[in-house]
């Protein structure tokens, strides 16, 4: 067959996205600039990925290291990062053992995998039910959306997995409904990021804690978007005092370089064993450098008690906005994941926002999401409140 160098005029990428009119080349720490060498503060974080900041030493530094002598490796073999990986994040959570992926998406799969084969080979329970909660978000595959609480994103996609009851989020009352469904797991958010981030309330998570430790229920937390250092510990669960069963991470773990995992505790972890649940490319030896330099950095410098600094002065600073712009109704949200609810079009927001270099991010219809990089600046925050003053002074005017 003949090679066709003709170039065509549709995109022969896939319409799966509806993209900004911006074409990132290049970034380092807060800042990603265009192909006209336009610069941008990019409070997006890749989607809190990059929660170091674009392209950080440290990572840089590991990546051409490993560039130089392994790129990829069958797990049938032992993987030196991956061990280590393992055992550092092991050492700072309540986990006993990790099993990793590619993406957020493939890791609350294996969540759910795991749950699933936990209860048919522990517990002989053969039609396990999960419960999820409404307005949720944790990935894309066919198991995952349909464990997502959102109409829109399971919209299409019918017949949608079986074996997912969906609580409403935050509802105490509603956590009654356990002991009539009795599942085997619960996967949630502790912070609902896609679903217009809407932080748990701590009553309501001792307490399903409480009945998912007296039920022997999996508890099974999300931390995709929230670890990582994103909410001011290197896990969200911390600051709720429990300890989950499984935790699935992904996004900042490898400071934008593909990698997920699942982290489990001994008792959850006898769900899988050789044969049960595998990956190709899950754990390689590229993608864990990148995830050991990152969390070597977390453990061994200053760097959480410095984004909690910041997250207090960008909070203040959003405070003042609220109190300024009428269509303001609530800043929410936890450590550097923060949620500006307006009363106008978020999207307008994030859209006016481009043309003063400054990039955001929707979470929904009414809610603009704030996502800087965790090493960023007082400096760069001002630049932040100034550009978003900006854009909001222009929809004031109605331009």
């Amino acid at each position: 067959m003949a090679i066709n160098n003709s170039i065509s005029l549709t995109s022969p990428v896939m319409a799966t996205y509806t993209r900004f009119p911006v074409t990132v080349i290049k970034g380092k720490g807060s800042y990603v600039w265009d192909e006209q060498g336009t610069q941008y503060l990019d409070f997006t974080s890749g989607i809190a990925t990059c929660n170091l900041g674009h392209v950080p030493d440290v990572v840089k530094e590991a990546l051409e290291e490993q560039l130089q002598n392994l790129w990829h490796c069958s797990n049938l073999y032992n993987i030196p990062n991956q061990q280590q990986l393992a055992a550092l994040l092991t050492a700072n959570s309540c986990g006993d053992q990790v099993f990793f992926c590619n993406s957020g998406a493939e890791a609350n799969e294996a969540a759910i995998k795991l749950a699933r084969r936990y209860a048919n080979k522990v517990k002989g329970n053969e039609v396990p039910e999960i419960v999820t909660f409404q307005q949720s978000f944790h990935g894309r595959t066919l198991a995952t959306l349909s464990a997502t609480g959102q109409e829109k994103i399971q919209q299409g996609f019918a017949p949608l997995v079986s074996g997912f009851s969906y609580l409403p989020f935050n509802d105490e009352e509603a956590l009654e409904l356990l002991y009539t469904i009795e599942p085997v797991a619960v996967l949630l958010e502790l912070v609902q990021g896609e679903g217009g981030v809407i932080p748990a309330n701590q009553e309501w998570v001792s307490k399903l804690a409480e009945i998912c430790k007296e039920r022997e229920i999996l508890l099974m937390v999300d931390e995709i978007q929230t670890g990582i250092g994103r909410t001011g510990t290197l896990f969200a669960y911390e600051q709720y005092g429990i300890e989950p069963d499984v935790i699935s991470i992904a996004k900042g773990l490898g400071s934008g370089f593909p990698i997920g995992a699942i982290i489990a505790k001994e008792e959850a972890a006898k769900g899988f064993d050789p044969g049960s649940h595998g990956s190709t490319f899950g754990g390689n030896p590229l993608a864990t450098a990148a995830g050991l330099a990152t969390i070597k950095h977390f453990v061994n410098t200053n760097i959480l008690n410095q984004s909690n600094e910041i997250s207090s002065y960008l909070e203040k600073k959003l405070l003042c906005l609220k109190e300024k712009y009428s269509f303001i109704e609530e800043i929410r949200g936890l450590g550097l994941l923060k949620g500006i609810v307006v009363e106008t079009n978020a999207l307008e927001i994030v859209q006016k926002a481009i043309a003063n270099q400054l990039l955001i991010l929707t979470a929904g219809p009414n809610v603009v999401r704030i996502l800087p990089p965790l090493t960023v600046s007082k400096e760069e925050i001002n630049e932040f409140i100034k550009a978003l003053e900006k854009t909001f002074q222009s929809i004031e005017k109605g331009e």
